[in-house]
């Protein structure tokens, strides 16, 4: 049956997602702890930012695959009204948080990154100061922006659901609330995330415009053969920049099927969990493009493929 086969190869993502979201996210937040507690002369204001997002991603992927992996093997009702409230609220909040970290991520280097005659040199010696402040601000104004989730959100008992609205196999929308309060809800929602996004796309746009002008006057002082290895500042920019093309593209994904699911009046249930996979896939990809040049991570890559090869070889021998 090829229902049945879909059904087992979303369970499969389900799982993977989850193991391996955990797994990254846990290696990463240990090597930034590590480096905090161990060799507190490496650390910078930038690793504040990495742990934040790593907190971030498990929470993402905690509260949102695991009832989607639960709705997969046909568990009914696990979660009631206030499971429903504290799932979806939690996810929401970790959803928003994890736009406006990667905004902040990405406006850091940029400005990290900057000439020292630049408009923007003056705010470098603030950057670590503002750190803590903008956490605290973007917890109380996602979780301001989701309050409207604990009064309108109720389990769902009729697991036959039509009509618009948000709905999933445990929660599903108070249809006399969405009718007053959607459209405002979903108007503050799209003015958070267009600001956070174009403050993505602005930083974006300026690092790229300066990697540009350092490629060509490196190009300019050396043979291009012979150009010595990036710094890791440009190594660092590099990541973030693929970072945040990550971010954009499963974010416009995500909303697009979102949308389409919310004014949709028949709910498709797959389709719903296939939306779970892509709106779980940045918090998952997130700590292996974070630790994509990190030595450690490479050393232990480079002793792993160095034991391969030499139980290969010996397996060939015998």
């Amino acid at each position: 049956n090829i229902l049945e086969l879909i059904d087992a190869i979303l369970e499969f993502f389900f799982i993977s997602q989850i193991c391996i979201g955990l797994m990254g996210n846990s290696v990463l937040f240990k090597l930034k702890m590590c480096t905090f507690i161990t060799r507190s002369h490496l650390k910078k204001p930038i690793d504040v930012i990495f742990i934040h997002l790593t907190l971030v991603n498990v929470l993402t992927i905690m509260f949102k695959l695991i009832p989607d992996v639960m709705s997969s093997f046909g568990v009914r009702h696990f979660l009631d009204d206030v499971g429903c409230k504290a799932t979806l609220f939690t996810h929401r909040v970790t959803r928003g948080l994890s736009i406006c970290t990667t905004a902040l991520l990405s406006a850091y280097q940029a400005i990290t990154i900057s000439p020292v005659h630049s408009k923007w040199a003056w705010l470098k010696l603030k950057l670590s100061t503002c750190i803590y402040p903008s956490f605290l601000f973007f917890w109380v104004i996602n979780m301001l922006i989701y309050i409207h989730i604990i009064k309108t959100v109720v389990a769902n008992l009729n697991f036959t659901i039509v009509g618009s609205g948000y709905s999933t196999l445990y929660c599903q929308t108070n249809q006399l609330e969405h009718h007053y309060y959607s459209m405002a809800f979903l108007s503050v929602i799209l003015i958070r995330d267009l600001l956070f996004v174009s403050l993505m796309a602005w930083s974006s746009l300026y690092m790229v415009t300066l990697l540009y002008k350092h490629r060509r006057r490196a190009l300019h002082i050396h043979s291009p053969t012979l150009s010595p290895r990036p710094s890791p500042e440009i190594q660092a920019t590099h990541i973030i920049l693929l970072l945040v093309s990550c971010f954009v593209f499963f974010y416009f994904s995500d909303n697009f099927i979102t949308l389409y699911l919310f004014y949709r009046h028949e709910k498709n249930w797959r389709l719903k969990r296939m939306n779970g996979i892509i709106s779980s896939c940045y918090p998952v990809i997130c700590p292996f493009v974070l630790m994509k040049n990190n030595k450690i991570v490479s050393k232990c890559i480079s002793s792993i493929s160095k034991m391969r090869m030499t139980f290969s070889r010996r397996t060939v021998k015998r």
